[in-house]
């Protein structure tokens, strides 16, 4: 019993064993079956503890062997690594002397080119200031658009950190001898344009030195950047302008002809593009700039309709002058139709001649009065956008400020405008309405000459009669 309690006490620590061993290292564990297989009798138990021994021994033998292998690996590296900070450091030290050494080479060098460059330094620093100033010439040039990439060469130049070498120089000189050659002809080559709607269409386009370029009859400009390319202006120049260009195009041979040119190559066309044209302006007026022109048309049209009658009017007159039958259709006919009894007193034939004519000169001066309000209207007006647009420019700078005048420009171009305007519409007005009064007053002064004419024809007949009874009575 006691032999029993023995070998169960120590089979229980072997198994416990086991479980340790197991725990400390999984890669060496005992086969399945060792562990599967549970003893039936004490011999059994007892030679699965033999077995079980010999095989404990056997993993701590290999675990013995690979920790020693390991140790023997790991001494080996830490001699590698020790040797091959040595040879580290001795790489380092012969490095900081070739590099010593370099150092040294280099300030021979410097001290040698530094002593080489003093006789080409002025010629070096004149050939990067004029590469500094021709590029920004040569960029915005329109032979560049016919020459693209020219500018390449010159960058080269116009740093500062690197000298020049003969080929720079010699490119040099020639940009700047093929820009001055450039300037003075006029050529037809094919290049992409941008149109007005954004497409870019490769056209044929006649350069004029460096101050024109036209394409189908349009003048184009040139953008340096980004695209580089030509582009059709958003706004062109006078039709007289246009045709020029046209004309300009399709010459052949050696035919001399005009074309406009910008002598400021480019700055005109591009303040054309920014300037606003008659529409614009009219709409900076606003409101009260619609208005005013309202009117002014409606003066226009009363003019040419009191223009037109007075014309008819005044030849109708001056063919009833010419004749002895009073005619109805004008004035003065209705006028001399009044008299039609000779024994007619003069002083009834004197009123109802001054009825006749009061009756005519309403038509006559019918309209007249219109225009006059429309030009003392129309300056008032434009006094009235000048305020408004001051009163809009003091409200953005009470927003705003003063800083950006931008945000001014829209009140004062309201003031402005509206003024203007104004002017333009009550001037010619006033002109039209003094014009046509004269021509009024003068039909009226006829048909009172006419009618004091008859008056005195009346009377001096009458008294003539008068005379001769008298006569005749003696």
């Amino acid at each position: 019993m006691a032999n029993s309690k023995k070998m169960i006490k120590n089979s229980s620590q072997i198994l416990l064993k086991k479980i340790f061993f197991f725990a400390l290292n999984g890669m060496f564990f005992l086969p399945m079956n060792s562990w599967g297989e549970t003893p039936k009798t004490l011999d059994q138990l007892l030679n699965q503890v033999r077995q079980e021994g010999i095989q404990e021994k056997k993993l701590n033998a290999a675990r013995e062997s690979h920790f020693l292998s390991d140790r023997n690996r790991q001494k080996e590296l830490l001699e590698k690594a020790k040797s091959d900070l040595v040879a580290a450091d001795q790489r380092e030290q012969e490095l900081r002397e070739i590099f010593k050494k370099n150092e040294e080479i280099l300030a021979e060098k410097e001290a040698d080119l530094k002593e080489r460059s003093n006789s080409l330094k002025d010629l070096f620093e004149t050939a990067q200031k004029v590469a500094q100033n021709f590029l920004p010439i040569l960029n915005e040039s329109l032979v560049s658009a016919q020459f693209p990439d020219r500018s390449v060469p010159l960058t080269a130049i116009a740093e500062k950190d690197k000298l020049p070498t003969i080929n720079n120089l010699r490119q040099l000189w020639l940009s700047l001898q093929e820009q001055m050659t450039e300037s003075g002809k006029i050529v037809t080559f094919q290049a992409p344009v941008i149109t007005v709607g954004g497409e870019i269409i490769n056209k044929q386009v006649t350069r004029v030195g460096t101050f024109t370029a036209v394409s189908e009859g349009k003048y184009l400009r040139y953008l340096p950047e980004p695209v580089s390319s030509l582009a059709e202006l958003s706004r062109q120049p006078a039709a007289r302008l246009l045709g020029i260009a046209a004309d300009f195009e399709k010459a052949t041979g050696d035919e001399a002809l005009p074309i406009a040119v910008d002598p400021s190559r480019g700055t005109l066309l591009s303040l054309l593009v920014q300037n606003p044209n008659l529409k614009e302006r009219i709409a900076q007026g606003g409101w009260i700039g619609y208005v005013t022109i309202i009117l002014g048309v409606i003066g226009l049209l009363v003019a040419l309709q009191r223009f037109i009658y007075l014309s008819i009017v005044d030849r109708k007159i001056e063919q009833q002058r010419r004749t002895e039958t009073p005619d109805q259709d004008n004035p003065l006919g209705r006028i001399l139709g009044v008299y039609k009894n000779e024994k007619e007193d003069v002083e009834t034939l004197t009123l109802r001649l001054d009825e006749a004519i009061l009756k005519e000169i309403p038509p006559i001066e019918r309209g007249l009065p219109i225009l006059a309000i429309l030009a003392d209207v129309a300056p008032l007006l434009g006094l009235l956008g000048t305020v408004t647009g001051m009163i809009e420019t003091f409200q953005a700078i009470t927003l705003f400020g003063t800083n950006d005048p931008k945000l001014m420009s829209a009140g004062i171009s309201e003031a402005l405008v509206t003024t203007v305007i104004g002017l333009v519409v009550a001037i010619p007005i006033l002109l039209i309405h003094s014009s046509l009064a004269s021509k009024s007053n003068r039909i009226i002064q006829i048909l009172d000459e006419e009618s004091a004419a008859i008056i005195a024809w009346i009377a001096e007949k009458q008294h003539g009669l008068q005379e001769s009874k008298h006569g005749n009575v003696l």
